[in-house]
């Protein structure tokens, strides 16, 4: 079920079109800092993870740039595609840890080899699950606890996040992607990391 999410490049240049609304809207707002105009300051990323076929613009980050002298402050918005500064996609890094959880190592070790990414890098991802939606200092963390009732089962996160939202997979996915949309873009995103 994940597998087919993961390798979908049309569900992937969905999440490119998406970002480019998020990024419109926030051009459109102005800069936060001076409300000055801001102007594009795109920047590439080398994405990893993906299927096969997506275009060249799927690696472009969004990025903006005020046009005031003696403010030039960027806006990074949130992203759909990126998850902060990870190399992997968000779908990647989401999907694979929740197809993580209660895994045997020798499992954890065929899945890596399969998806060629080094256990260690999943293992990573598994502790960033854990330490964003469970520190006391995460910024995060009251937006999670306050989104949901029951609470979420944290041993088992991001399944236990998914499994919240209605639909289908694909629709899933969007919607946990949209929830982390503030922990995406900008330094403020930083800080959470």
């Amino acid at each position: 079920m994940y597998q087919a999410v993961l390798a979908d490049a049309k569900f992937h240049e969905q999440l490119l079109l998406f970002d480019r609304d998020i990024a419109a809207t926030a051009r459109a707002s102005g800069c936060t800092t001076c409300g000055g105009v801001l102007h594009s300051a795109q920047f590439q990323r080398k994405p990893r993870g993906g299927p096969p076929g997506l275009s060249e613009a799927f690696g472009q980050r969004f990025s903006f740039c005020c046009a005031i002298d003696g403010c030039r402050k960027r806006t990074t918005p949130a992203s759909l595609r990126f998850l902060g500064r990870k190399v992997y996609l968000a779908t990647v890094v989401t999907l694979i840890s929740a197809m993580c959880h209660g895994l045997s190592a020798t499992r954890l070790r065929q899945l890596s080899a399969t998806l060629g990414i080094d256990r260690r890098t999943v293992a990573r991802w598994r502790v960033w699950w854990l330490s964003i939606f469970t520190s006391e200092a995460s910024a995060f963390r009251p937006v999670a606890a306050a989104a949901f009732m029951p609470p979420v089962d944290t041993a088992t996160l991001p399944a236990s996040l998914l499994n919240r939202f209605r639909g289908g997979i694909e629709q899933q996915i969007i919607s946990l992607l949209r929830l982390l949309g503030p922990l995406t873009g900008g330094a403020s995103a930083m800080r959470a990391f």
